[in-house]
């Protein structure tokens, strides 16, 4: 570790490039707190929308009318407005009716990122759910009928992890943009991977050399997830069908 750090001081006082965060522990640590925050963010937003929109999918073809009209209505809402103006709203309108506990609000803006990105991607997820529901071959249903399955059972057992195959690559698009949509916190203030790496360069002056880190850092994060989506999508297959 200590050779990798006396070759980038090295490579800044022969070239100028100012790497600091191979070489100055604040700068990493402040780095690797963003690169955190980003994981954590895009896990909570992954694992909750993908419930919500499992949900709000099945709730869409609901013989209630009321909550079939609900569900399309927060689908239509979340997908049709721009994502900023969803968390400047979730925050800077909603946050201050929550109550406060020793003071301090409810809700930080972390919180709030990871309910208007859930909320957002769930709109999606939802479509991309619906779709693969609609794919299901209708005779496997009526089969699942004639054996005594009920609606929910129907869903639950054969519906949906028929539907989660189909929709794997349309999934998996979602979640990469999920990954990217992230950066959005930092116009309240999380400490994701854009807002540490602004605070970094505006100190030490060295914007070029953090972009490409910057760049370098989320094409990684989303080559891991195509890889591990496309192992997914092999393990989950069902041959003959969704081909």
């Amino acid at each position: 570790m200590d050779e990798v750090a006396a070759w980038f001081k090295w490579l800044h006082q022969v070239s100028g490039i100012k790497l600091t965060i191979f070489y100055d522990n604040y700068d990493r640590s402040r780095f690797l707190e963003g690169f955190g925050t980003t994981l954590k963010l895009s896990a909570y937003c992954l694992v909750l929308s993908l419930a919500l929109g499992a949900l709000t999918a099945w709730a869409c073809g609901s013989r209630r009318r009321l909550l079939r009209s609900a569900a399309n209505g927060f689908v239509q809402f979340f997908r049709n407005t721009p994502p900023l103006v969803q968390l400047y709203f979730c925050y800077f309108a909603l946050g201050p009716l929550l109550p406060k506990v020793g003071g301090e609000p409810l809700l930080g803006s972390l919180g709030w990122a990871i309910v208007s990105l859930t909320l957002l991607e769930a709109a999606f997820a939802a479509e991309i759910f619906r779709a693969g529901i609609e794919a299901v071959p209708k005779a496997m249903i009526e089969a699942a009928q004639s054996l005594g399955y009920s609606r929910t059972q129907i869903f639950r057992v054969i519906v949906f992890p028929l539907a989660l195959r189909v929709t794997m690559p349309a999934m998996t698009n979602n979640l990469v943009n999920l990954v990217k949509t992230t950066t959005l916190a930092y116009a309240i203030a999380v400490p994701e991977l854009l807002y540490m790496s602004a605070q970094i360069w505006s100190e030490q002056v060295n914007v070029p050399e953090m972009m490409v880190v910057l760049l370098i850092t989320y094409v990684c994060i989303v080559g891991a997830i195509n890889q591990f989506m496309q192992w997914l999508e092999g393990r989950l297959r069902v041959p003959g069908f969704g081909q």
